[in-house]
């Protein structure tokens, strides 16, 4: 009976003990399960506001926040010439800028008849290091630029080991990915300034978010153009410039024919018409985004996913509330 009494005494203290840790652990899980659902539910009320809440709303008036005049750099193809029709969809005039004349001849007309604004074009080759640059800003004097769209750039043929890349490859690349935006920023932008409004896109990519191993060079000019523009608007906010970071998935353009997955458009994979709708209608909102929503949704998926597998936090993708880090816009 002793001995009854005595494993039921350390039965009733075990139990106790326990009934403490249980508790304990309870409240941790709660807590975090709290915090998950609390940030799921910021981020899906950001992807709203950013994606849904505008396109509903009507139209911001480009012309009279920014100005009568967009450039867009790499707009005979893709996100660039879809990007420059949305624009002008909203009564922006265009000045598009490309390497092939008859291309851009043919876009500046169809854009002008369509949408019955003023366009016109300058051929430049981005590759050619600093020579295109004079005659840009010549091209450009005495014009109210009010926003600057950085699309141009160039992608990998096929991916592929860095020392497998010819030189010429690797000179293009910096020069047309990481030169051009540079440059075309340091032309319009004091324009901007001494007018007080103006709107920079860069268009980066996801890929920007983790390297990129066999495309090294890309991701790491995307992650350039990503960090570029998000110092630049903290510097000249207060001056009334906007700029803006584009990161996107997939979209099915020529740039990633070399894939048979992304070439073609699909639920997740946009085409550029479709994306480009989407992103100009995110102008002004977030200095840094996928401008577009579905991309949003997988941004957000893939955060959540990385930080649940991921207890030290060490590859964490940044989730779309992240990049929705905004300044006020100075009127």
């Amino acid at each position: 009976m002793a001995a009854v009494d005595r494993f039921h005494l350390l039965y009733k203290e075990i139990s106790r003990s326990c009934n403490f840790y249980i508790e304990a652990l309870a409240i941790v899980g709660a807590w975090y399960t709290v915090r998950k659902c609390v940030s799921l539910a910021f981020n899906t009320y950001g992807v709203l506001r950013l994606h849904v809440i505008p396109r509903l709303g009507g139209e911001i008036d480009l012309v009279k926040r920014y100005g009568k005049w967009a450039v867009v750099t790499g707009s005979t193809d893709g996100i660039g010439k879809a990007y420059a029709e949305e624009l002008a969809k909203r009564g922006v005039n265009i000045i598009l800028i490309s390497r092939n004349k008859e291309k851009l001849e043919a876009v500046s007309r169809s854009i002008s008849e369509t949408y019955k604004v003023e366009t016109d074009i300058i051929v430049v080759d981005f590759s050619k290091g600093s020579e295109p640059y004079s005659a840009i800003k010549e091209a450009l004097k005495g014009r109210e630029i009010g926003i600057l769209v950085n699309n141009v750039g160039i992608a990998y043929p096929y991916p592929d080991y860095f020392t497998n890349l010819s030189e010429d490859i690797l000179w293009d690349m910096i020069n047309v990915n990481i030169v051009s935006a540079n440059m075309m920023t340091h032309i319009v932008l004091p324009g901007m300034v001494e007018k007080k409004r103006g709107a920079i896109v860069n268009v980066s990519s996801a890929s920007c978010c983790q390297p990129t191993p066999m495309l090294t060079i890309y991701g790491a000019s995307k992650t350039y153009l990503d960090y570029f523009s998000r110092a630049l608007h903290y510097e000249y906010a207060s001056k009334g410039i906007f700029v803006q970071s584009l990161t996107p998935f997939f979209i099915a353009t020529k740039m990633v024919a070399c894939s048979s997955f992304a070439s073609e458009s699909s639920f997740l994979i946009p085409s550029a018409e479709e994306y480009a709708s989407h992103a100009v209608s995110t102008l002004g909102l977030s200095i840094r985004t996928t401008g577009y929503w579905k991309h949003a949704i997988k941004m957000v998926l893939g955060w959540l996913a990385v930080s649940f597998v991921n207890s030290c936090g060490e590859l964490t993708l940044p989730s779309e509330m992240e990049y929705r880090t905004q300044l006020p816009h100075p009127e």
